[in-house]
Parts: C-alpha cells; sequence; structure tokens
C-alpha cells in the first residue's frame, strides 16, 4: 500500500510518471535519442496495445522513450518506481540502504542495489572539469581530508591498506565537492584545489603542509593548529568542513556500513548531492528529486561497469 508522501499521481501512474520526466528531461518537447529530430517529425503513438510513453521518430523511423540513454535505458522497473525511489534517496540525509529500497519498493535486492547506484550517477555533477569553480570575491572556501573505511578503533590514527581518502572542498552558505583521491599529498591536492577553488575566495585549512602552496594562490589563506586544540580563531575555522564529513561518515558507517573502493566516488556523489541541495540553501525535498530527473539525461550505467572497478582520482585525471 502506498505511502502518503506516494500520493502524487506520477509516484503511482505509469503514464504520469513517463509525462512528468518528459516535462524535465525534454524542456523544449521532445528530442529523438538517436537523430536529434524534433517537431513535427517526432510524434507520441497511442492506442491501447501501445505502451505508455512510447514515441516514434518519423525522420529516421525509430521508436523510442524518454528512458533512452538515460540512466533508466533498459530497465524493467516501473517509471514510477524509479521515482519512489529518487524521492526516497533524496530525501533521506543520510542515505537509505538497498534492502530498505527493497523492501519499501518490492523490488529484488540485486535490483535496488543497481537502481542506487543509477541513481547516484545521475546525482553526480559533470565530470571533469566541474563548469565553474567554487567560491569568488567575498567567498570563502575550506578544505580538509578524511579516511573512510579500515577498524573502526584505528581510524583516527593514520592510513592504513583498508582506508581510502577523501578530500572535500565545502564552500560556506554554499555547496560541497569531494574526491576520492590516492593518498593526501600536495601533489595529489594541489591540481583538484586550483582547477576547482576560485582565486579569488578566502582559503580556509589546518596547519597540514600539503595546503601551504596552493594556499599561495589565493586572495588569504587562513589556518587554525588542531594540534594545540585550536579550533576557531575568528573567522579562521574549517567547522563546516568538518560537520559535512559528520554527515557523510554518519551514512556510510551507520547505514550503508561499508563502501569499497570501486564505489565510493559514486557514495560521495551522493552526499554532495544532498548538502549542495539542502533546505537551507532553498531546495526540498521535491525539488531535489527534480534536479535529480534533470541529471539522468545522457547517463548510462550498466550492471556489468557498475560491478566493474573504477580508480581513484588521481592528479593527471584532475589536470585533464
Amino acid at each position: 500500500m502506498a505511502t502518503p508522501i506516494f500520493s502524487a499521481a506520477h509516484f503511482q501512474n505509469e503514464e504520469a510518471a513517463l509525462a512528468w520526466i518528459e516535462a524535465r528531461v525534454w524542456l523544449n518537447g521532445a528530442v529523438c535519442p538517436f537523430c536529434s529530430a524534433t517537431g513535427e517529425r517526432v510524434r507520441k503513438l497511442g492506442g491501447k496495445t501501445t505502451r505508455p510513453g512510447l514515441w516514434k521518430c518519423y525522420a529516421c523511423g525509430k521508436p523510442f522513450t524518454v528512458k533512452i540513454k538515460t540512466v533508466m535505458e533498459a530497465s524493467h522497473i516501473p517509471a514510477h518506481v524509479w521515482l519512489q525511489a529518487m524521492h526516497l534517496i533524496s530525501s533521506s540525509k543520510k542515505g537509505i540502504s538497498s534492502n530498505q529500497l527493497h523492501r519499501i519498493l518490492g523490488i529484488t535486492l540485486k535490483s535496488a542495489w543497481f537502481l542506487g547506484h543509477r541513481i547516484r550517477e545521475a546525482m553526480d555533477g559533470p565530470k571533469w572539469p566541474f563548469s565553474d569553480p567554487m567560491g569568488g570575491a567575498g567567498a570563502t572556501i575550506e578544505a580538509d581530508e578524511t579516511w573512510i573505511g579500515g577498524k573502526a578503533a584505528n581510524r583516527a590514527y593514520g592510513p592504513i591498506p583498508a582506508k581510502q581518502s577523501v578530500m572535500s572542498l565545502v564552500q560556506r552558505n554554499g555547496g560541497v565537492r569531494s574526491f576520492h583521491v590516492p593518498n593526501v599529498t600536495a601533489s595529489n591536492l594541489s591540481p583538484i584545489i586550483a582547477r576547482h577553488v576560485h582565486e579569488d575566495s578566502r582559503f580556509m585549512t589546518d596547519e597540514s603542509n600539503v595546503y601551504a602552496h596552493p594556499g599561495r594562490w589565493f586572495v588569504s589563506h587562513e589556518t587554525v593548529n588542531h594540534s594545540i586544540k585550536e579550533y576557531v580563531r575568528d573567522a579562521a575555522y574549517t567547522n563546516t568542513v568538518e560537520g559535512f564529513f559528520s554527515i557523510l561518515k554518519r551514512g556510510i558507517y551507520g547505514v550503508y556500513q561499508h563502501v569499497s573502493e570501486a564505489h565510493l566516488k559514486r557514495y560521495l556523489a551522493e552526499f554532495d548531492f544532498r548538502y549542495s541541495n539542502r533546505i537551507k540553501l532553498g531546495v526540498d525535498d521535491v525539488a531535489r528529486t527534480d534536479l535529480i530527473v534533470r541529471g539522468i539525461k545522457g547517463k548510462r550505467l550498466t550492471y556489468r561497469t557498475t560491478r566493474g572497478r573504477r580508480p581513484a582520482a588521481t592528479p593527471s585525471e584532475a589536470k585533464a
């Protein structure tokens, strides 16, 4: 039985769901995914025997739906169930497990796992490089690193083989961008900082030497010395990025429990997306789901590639 949160027509009816998705993927009307034809050359097919949301291109002669060339392509899960899953993931601050999606949506655990990864792909921002750097005149960017994984008793005591390094850039009263890096070194972090932080920003870090050189690129670089228990000095602090890390770790350890190196990048994209589109910035659960749907276009993720190993970001990727 549907819960009140899913009472809207596009959460219950397949035709309404596809129409809702079409309005967000095709902003100026239907577009053939095969030949890019528009207007009178593409028409929606009707009739009792025609499946919902089917269109035909009379330029190339091929039938299509809005799911073609998106993360939903070749999926047998109904579109209205996809929208339910998107809403659940977008509205769960610390994430929602595959088991929970499996129970709520009534799909198999394997399908729930794959569905979750495809939605995270839609939540991921533009690939290297991002369209614009963070910050700018009057803005403050905080940078810090953390480690994901390893035994709970050892997480605070330096890298061990099971740990994965993550560096995040957070704009105060703004968004966040997180990066899975091979190691926390200046050579790994500097290209990322150079590409993703505007030179007119104020740059805030802890006392780590890895930020000493890139700190010179900005209007100002202020640090706090955590080793002597200095956490705030006027406007100098990294509490914002550490607050983001607390949300990230509560989700990783409390909800997902374990995230492999191969999939860490997608989980980072999920937490980045929700933090960068939070209520404080004027984005509610409905608007967040809308943004996910707009992000499905032009992305494709198969079960085989999802299962495959995805390497961490490297300096060469950062410079590409």
